[in-house]
């Protein structure tokens, strides 16, 4: 507000001004009135720009806040899917026979009895587990040089990542798939990832900008291959190149 008192000023200094270099013109009516009514609108022009003023620190403190609230909210949305990615798989899911409306009846010295699921009764068949790519962490992408991040931001490298992971996700489980169950279209996916294949990614998940364009909406334009980059800097995935092909290996 400094600045907007600094104006006030100025302003009621330039109307005094006016009156007094004025000399004979500011005692005749005619030009007073003039002089009165440019002295009213430079109060008011003021008036709008100390306004102006507070509007501007107003929305530059709603920015920084909001910058924090997405500084946190990319914390929790990492801190959940971390969460979600490491359940750990020997819990039971189980759900109590009690209604808890009759929890006063029960006896407190005789066991809750619990329902026994599917899961419970019979451990469930052995499933492949698919590799996916861990999401970047805040410092990771802090520690990412300028010149190779550009303008990208923190949520749009992840939502790369999220998406390479649906491609591999979706790879692996039709190679993981019976053959006797697979479609004619899963078949003839099937044939071409074994012929991708090398002794270099022997025991390796692995994708290429096919299966990108496949099963995802990912375009594999210049933006995702300096995601790519990126990828490769921070560790997520290597090239292993051949046979005209780039297979990007998660690692």
């Amino acid at each position: 507000m400094a600045c907007g008192k600094q104006r006030e000023a100025t302003g009621c200094g330039f109307q005094k001004k006016l009156f007094k270099d004025g000399g004979s013109a500011g005692q005749e009516p005619a030009l007073r009135t003039k002089l009165d009514k440019i002295g009213d609108e430079i109060i008011v022009v003021n008036e709008l720009l100390n306004k102006l003023e507070l509007e501007i620190q107003y929305q530059e403190q709603t920015n920084h806040s909001l910058k924090e609230l997405c500084e946190s909210v990319e914390e929790d949305y990492k801190d959940v899917e971390h969460l979600k990615e490491n359940i750990p798989p020997h819990l039971p899911q189980v759900t109590v026979s009690q209604n808890f409306a009759n929890v006063s009846d029960l006896d407190p010295e005789e066991p809750v009895k619990v329902e026994e699921t599917a899961a419970t009764r019979k451990p469930p068949k052995e499933q492949r587990s698919i590799k996916e790519m861990p999401f970047i962490t805040s410092d990771e992408f802090n520690g990412i040089p300028a010149y190779m991040k550009s303008r990208l931001t923190y949520c749009q490298i992840n939502d790369v990542i999220k998406e390479i992971n649906k491609a591999v996700v979706s790879k692996y489980k039709i190679l993981h798939q019976p053959k006797k169950s697979m479609s004619s279209v899963a078949r003839n996916l099937y044939h071409r990832f074994i012929d991708e294949e090398t002794k270099d990614t022997k025991g390796h998940y692995f994708i290429v900008e096919a299966d990108i364009k496949e099963f995802t909406a990912l375009k594999a334009d210049k933006r995702f291959h300096v995601i790519l980059n990126i990828l490769r800097h921070c560790r997520r995935l290597s090239e292993v190149r051949g046979g005209g092909l780039t297979r990007y290996v998660i690692t």
